[in-house]
């Protein structure tokens, strides 16, 4: 007969085991509040953070060992090479638990910016009056001074327009620390996300103002490449052969200077301790081998956003149009109103989210590449079995 499982407790007259801690004697010391977690990095030395990072002002990390699945887990994202249901899991876990530095922020600069037209639209219907017919197109029989009013309050909005996306470009940095606090589980807020830009914030503003203006340089190009073949062509053949080779072509080289040159250098800007072109040369590698994985999802993220956009400003432009129908007297004021609030409501949702698929991904490709996951449990305090 085989011997059954051994009793659970020691036989009689075996001695006891020991108490781990004999009475009287203090108990195991817990860290204070605010002290880093067990196994976190320290702030210097072998193990500290890479220089550059920003230290969040949280409290006390995740529980060390802390296995969620078969991945850890210690924030929204989980701690290995995401797929696309983790990344857009990810996203919108990190604009739920962090609404402030999120919707709260590319709301609040998208309003203050679209304030400047409907202050200047009010003060200029209410005095010399906008030559502006329900349409919203310019009566050209109008006195010059309508003329003057429509011009100030249509070009005042578009200098709205354009501090408006300077406002998006900060949201995007904040939403990329927010991010990565978030992978660790800290959660930011509006102020503890503007102060982690820190530093980086007139790199950010050129760093976009070059990926734009080279873009631009490109488009210009291949615009007065049209005008060379229509300018030398006996025929219209040559103009449709040239467009039938170089249109997709065009097209296609954008994709792909969107996807190696312009989508990743934000994050990393903001993440790394490197300088514009630095950062160009971090998104350059980190998609390198990964482009049509990236390109598929970026893609699919901005389809989404536009359309979603869409719908939420749909209906408040429909109204405009009502508005300016029933009173002609006031349609350039209705116009640009609705317009306003549209643009504020879409860049509540747009803003947030493509930044934090763009951060998400830039994670995921460091994981992927960099074994950065490994860098994130370290600082999260996560101490694997």
């Amino acid at each position: 007969m085989t011997d059954g499982p051994s009793h659970p407790y020691p036989p009689p007259g075996a001695p006891a085991p020991a108490d781990p801690v004999p009475p009287g004697a203090a108990g195991p010391a817990f860290p204070p509040p605010g002290a880093p977690p067990p196994g976190a990095p320290p702030a210097d030395g072998p193990g500290a953070a890479p220089p550059g990072w920003a230290p969040y002002p949280t409290g006390p990390g995740p529980v060390p060992g802390l296995m969620l699945g078969a991945a850890h887990k210690p924030g929204a994202l989980p701690l290995r090479p995401l797929n696309l249901g983790n990344i857009y899991d990810g996203a919108f876990r990190i604009i739920r638990f962090n609404p402030k530095a999120t919707v709260g922020a590319a709301v609040m600069v998208t309003a203050v910016a679209m304030l400047i037209p409907v202050l200047v639209t009010v003060a200029i219907s209410l005095t010399i009056g906008i030559a502006v017919d329900a349409s919203g197109e310019v009566d050209p029989d109008a006195s010059v001074a309508e003329l003057v009013g429509a011009l100030a309050a249509y070009g005042s909005l578009l200098l709205s327009l354009v501090v408006a996306q300077v406002g998006v470009v900060f949201v995007t940095g904040m939403v990329a620390h927010v991010t990565r606090a978030a992978a660790v589980g800290r959660r930011l807020g509006l102020g503890e996300a503007w102060a982690a830009t820190r530093g980086k914030r007139w790199r950010l503003l050129a760093l976009t103002l070059i990926l734009n203006l080279t873009y631009l340089a490109l488009v210009t190009v291949y615009v007065l490449a049209w005008v060379v073949v229509v300018a030398i062509s006996d025929g219209p053949w040559p103009v449709v052969v040239w467009g039938l080779v170089t249109v997709p072509a065009f097209i296609a080289l954008c994709c792909w200077l969107w996807i190696r040159y312009y989508y990743l250098p934000v994050p990393a800007l903001m993440l790394e301790p490197v300088g514009v072109f630095g950062a160009i040369g971090r998104g350059w590698r980190l998609s390198a081998r990964q482009f049509w994985r990236t390109f598929g999802i970026a893609l699919l993220t901005v389809l989404i956003a536009q359309f979603a956009g869409g719908l939420l400003s749909f209906p408040v432009s429909i109204v405009g149009n009502v508005v300016a129908l029933a009173v002609p007297e006031y349609s350039a004021l209705a116009l640009i109103l609705t317009q306003a609030v549209a643009l504020v409501l879409q860049n509540a949702f747009v803003a947030p989210f493509l930044a934090a698929v763009t951060s998400v991904q830039y994670v995921d490709l460091r994981m992927r590449k960099e074994a950065f996951d490994v860098e994130l449990m370290r600082e999260a305090g996560i101490v694997p079995a």
